[in-house]
């Protein structure tokens, strides 16, 4: 029997924080973290949709402890916004999953100008996870949690010389770069923490292939190319619901024994129970060394932990 929803452990009193929890896999982790017993703050840019996501875990789990706050992963100045909200109201956060995310996207830019997929998936998430660092080192052993993708396999390094990816942008190359962003990130901010000390984790997870509205979505706005259709198709007919894709996220957020700079994700590639993955990338030091210079450079925020340290 693989790990399942039940294998998480009570949760009360924890504060847990999900960005996209309006659908998809961040309203199944925001589900399965509520009905534990975690207050689960529901950080999303689609305010209707929150509130109907809301609703639904309420309709499954009366007695959660919800609290949606809006936020806009493509603006710097929703992101800083948002993070300030939350970090003023909760005191400690157990629990940050960097969910949210869009897929080969035609190319289009942020709200500061930045190749969309980089400036949401990533750029956007280097902020809030900045904002929340004070909440998420006062307390015990805080799991901060960013969602990758398969596609990171096929994903380039980040080029600070062309972060836009002008005159070399495809839909599917901007997804792959973003999300080994998104593993770059977890694996160099579990190296920052080690460096300093602390007992905050941070992990990586990929969701396998899932039905959800990702897919969709892409389709919709133009995206993912001839093969959109046939991916739609295939989450469709053979992926995995959106609430077991999620345990893979959920594992790394909550299993006592998983460790800082593991990487989770289903045990058959984009199928099957969460279970711990090998990281097979061989440019992690590259990576993470182009990602914090680009990432510092162009949000003009750094991962400050002396301030924060000093206000515990």
């Amino acid at each position: 029997m693989g790990w399942t929803v039940s294998d998480i452990p009570d949760l009360t009193e924890k504060v847990a924080v999900v960005t996209g929890a309006n659908g998809g896999l961040g309203l199944e982790s925001a589900k399965a973290l509520a009905g534990k017993g975690a207050h689960v703050v529901m950080a999303a840019r689609n305010q209707d949709k929150a509130a109907t996501a809301r609703d639904e875990i309420l309709s499954v789990h009366p007695e959660a402890s919800l609290e949606i706050v809006e936020l806009d992963l493509g603006s710097f100045e929703s992101t800083k916004a948002a993070a300030a909200t939350i970090a003023a109201s909760q005191p400690k956060i157990d629990i940050l999953i960097n969910n949210a995310g869009l897929m080969a996207m035609p190319e289009r830019r942020s709200a500061d100008g930045y190749e969309m997929q980089f400036g949401v998936n990533h750029l956007g998430h280097w902020l809030f996870t900045a904002g929340l660092l004070q909440p998420i080192l006062a307390a015990d052993g805080a799991r901060v949690v960013t969602v990758s993708s398969t596609a990171h396999h096929g994903g380039k390094v980040v080029d600070p010389d062309n972060v836009n990816m002008e005159g070399n942008y495809s839909p599917w190359g901007a997804y792959g770069r973003a999300k080994l962003a998104n593993l770059h990130f977890a694996l160099g901010l579990q190296r920052e923490f080690e460096e300093r000390g602390v007992s905050a984790q941070s992990l990586a997870a990929h969701p396998g292939l899932s039905h959800t509205n990702l897919q969709v979505h892409t389709v919709e706005q133009g995206g993912g190319g001839r093969s959109g259709p046939f991916w739609v198709f295939l989450a469709k007919h053979t992926g995995m619901s959106a609430d077991r894709g999620a345990l893979s996220q959920l594992r790394a957020a909550t299993d006592p024994e998983a460790k800082g700079g593991e990487f989770y994700g289903p045990r058959w590639v984009n199928n099957g129970s969460p279970t711990r993955k090998p990281i097979l990338r061989r440019d992690v030091d590259e990576g993470t060394e182009k990602l914090w210079l680009v990432s510092e450079r162009e949000t003009g925020t750094s991962l400050d932990f002396d301030p924060a340290a000093e206000k515990l």
